[in-house]
């Protein structure tokens, strides 16, 4: 089987955390299954950039990107998050290449278009997964960051929700598994949803019960299962250990979102 695996939040911030999904991913490769990783980095980039003296400012959980960012987030997110990734899943025996979206031209950005202007902020337009399908034939797992070459040859940063869920529908996924630092979507009781339909999201933000990071998170969610990923499930990192089972037995833990 398929599993893209968006890494982001406190799993990649926490050691322990960040251990336990690397090793859940590890132990999907040896039960023959094939892994893509796709992560984040916001913390680390936030972080870069206050001490680089550049604030940072969101639109609807997207950050605004004008150069000097994007070139901060080539750094960060195509540099040593990406490597560190590389290196954890190499310290479990399991090789790994680090990619951004411009490498092999997998996955090509173009300026996303909103209300407001967020500068060097892509989605992705296009994708090539022959890369993947080369690295998987090694046995190993394609790590790629949130960062994509546009047309016009400059990099865009990308949200890496919604680079997940092109990965997932460029590679025919069977299922699509976002590691986050939430237990799951609450609903409008502050209670963990078990299961969503995606048709409940529109209703869900207008009414402000998702907001923020969330809203392209689902988006995202919709968006891989409208086009033929099989399973979508937002898991809780500390809950990492059970994605060897999560296409074969029920897991309790995270929300499940579904086509109805």
């Amino acid at each position: 089987m398929k599993y893209v695996v968006k890494l982001g939040g406190a799993g990649l911030e926490t050691p322990a955390l960040l251990d336990g999904s690397l090793r859940a991913i590890a132990d999907l490769v040896k039960d023959g299954h094939q892994v893509a990783v796709v992560h984040g980095g916001g913390v680390q980039l936030t972080k870069t950039l206050k001490a680089l003296g550049i604030e940072s400012t969101f639109v609807n959980g997207l950050r605004v990107t004008d150069k000097a960012t994007r070139d901060v987030a080539v750094m960060v997110l195509a540099g040593k998050v990406n490597k560190s990734l590389v290196a954890g899943l190499g310290a479990l025996g399991q090789p790994a290449v680090g990619m951004c979206g411009g490498d092999g031209l997998v996955f090509r950005a173009r300026k996303k278009q909103t209300s407001e202007d967020l500068g060097f902020v892509g989605e992705i337009a296009a994708s090539d997964a022959r890369w993947l399908d080369a690295i998987w034939k090694l046995n190993a797992v394609p790590v790629f960051c949130s960062v994509a070459l546009g047309f016009d040859g400059e990099y865009y940063n990308v949200n890496a929700d919604e680079m997940a869920s092109a990965c997932a529908i460029a590679c025919g996924a069977d299922a699509l598994v976002f590691l986050t630092d939430v237990p799951g979507v609450k609903g409008a009781t502050g209670e963990v949803m078990r299961w969503l339909s995606i048709d409940q999201i529109a209703e869900m933000a207008q009414s402000g019960v998702i907001s923020g990071g969330m809203l392209p998170k689902l988006s995202s969610c919709r968006e891989a299962l409208l086009n033929g990923v099989k399973r979508v499930r937002i898991l809780p990192a500390e809950a990492a250990g059970s994605l060897p089972d999560l296409c074969s037995s029920r897991v309790s833990q995270g929300t499940e979102v579904m086509v109805a």
